[in-house]
């Protein structure tokens, strides 16, 4: 299992600091049932941490052209027309995954073109699931234009949980199917804003996996 590379610093740090304390425990505690406490929920937190930060190489199989994949692992929490209020001033079709603590929280560009916009905006931290999460919290939107001219909106949400998006994306730059577009830290959301004519593939509570399940078609 490879580990995300935003996770290599805090997992290291994490390792030191639950040595340290159960160091400390064994040392100065005579009490063997405390000590074996510590270390039981020492291991099964930073066990926690390792599967948060797991990173699979997923490869997308079949052909991109016109195809949105999702951009991460979850379960679909929104499937309709919305005003989008950051960039398109006018409605969208958005496509909305919710990733819980378990999920992997990778975030893979959900079409192939070349990103036109890239901004963060400070916000709230509300839980992520809630309508208003998506314009009120702090997020991150990156404007992926395809080849043939269509804008695809993808927004990096922050929930109560997240304090920390990470976003790769360049304005300039070609993205692909494929690669990461970021990383969100301890829970969240990702949307994305296709147009009306979109052809959507996915159904609200269905799981996704990011980087495999095609969850719409742009005509």
């Amino acid at each position: 299992m490879r580990i995300h590379r935003e996770g290599t610093s805090i997992l290291v740090t994490s390792c030191v600091i639950f040595l340290l304390i159960n160091a400390l425990c064994w040392y100065f505690i005579p009490s063997e049932i405390i000590n074996t406490a510590v270390s039981g929920i020492s291991l099964f937190v930073y066990l926690l941490m390792v599967n948060f930060f797991r990173s699979p190489k997923r490869v997308f199989e079949g052909d991109t052209d016109k195809i949105v994949v999702a951009p991460a692992d979850g379960r679909i929490v929104v499937a309709e027309k919305v005003f989008e209020p950051d960039h398109f001033k006018d409605y969208r079709i958005m496509v909305s995954i919710f990733m819980s603590p378990m999920n992997v929280h990778a975030n893979w560009y959900p079409v192939e073109g070349t990103v036109t916009r890239v901004e963060h905006m400070n916000g709230r931290f509300h839980k992520a699931w809630l309508p208003k999460a998506s314009t009120e919290n702090e997020r991150s939107l990156v404007v992926i234009r395809t080849e043939d001219g269509t804008d695809v909106l993808v927004r990096q949400v922050a929930g109560a949980m997240a304090r920390r998006i990470v976003t790769y994306a360049e304005v300039g730059e070609e993205c692909y199917i494929d690669e990461h577009m970021g990383f969100i830290k301890f829970g969240s959301r990702v949307d994305v804003y296709l147009p009306l004519d979109a052809e959507i593939l996915v159904d609200l509570e269905q799981k996704t996996v990011g980087n495999e399940t095609v969850i719409a078609k742009l005509k």
